[in-house]
């Protein structure tokens, strides 16, 4: 179901090129940290990530039960925040990641339909993936020997 990503350095500091099938785009740090700013910072794509699957999970939804939905529209931002519990979370100095999501949906629907789609806007597989405890395994790649 989901295409490997590739992502390289070059030339450029800090840009990245990223390849997913087709598609290509550019990641890159801001000005202001010594990257030249040519596409998105890591951050500003995890959340583009976020924001992209909830609204889509709620056109599918609202699609699928035939509900008057014109548009949706989801606005991220992302802080650090103190931990309530810092020995819980694992973060050793008591701070946070926080991802704020603000949806809004445009069309003729009673409240009962926005609450709903609300609550499967924050079901998508990209929320659940980040509140799950994701796992990731890394591992070393070592090139051929020139011959």
């Amino acid at each position: 179901m989901y295409r490997n990503v590739s992502v390289s350095s070059g030339p450029v500091n800090y840009a990245q090129s990223i390849s997913v099938g087709p598609h290509k785009l550019q990641s890159d740090e801001p000005m202001d940290v010594g990257g030249k700013d040519v596409g998105l910072n890591a951050q500003e794509l995890l959340m583009a990530s976020l924001g992209a699957c909830a609204t889509i999970t709620v056109q599918m939804y609202a699609k699928r039960h035939q509900w008057p939905l014109k548009g949706v529209r989801a606005n991220l931002s992302h802080t650090r925040v103190l931990a309530e519990n810092p020995g819980d979370s694992g973060a050793a100095i008591g701070m946070v990641d926080q991802l704020e999501m603000e949806i809004s949906f445009t069309g003729d629907l009673p409240d009962e339909q926005r609450n709903r789609l609300f609550e499967i806007a924050n079901r998508c597989p990209i929320h659940r993936m980040l509140t799950s405890g994701v796992k990731i395994h890394s591992r070393l790649l070592i090139p051929d020997a020139p011959q």
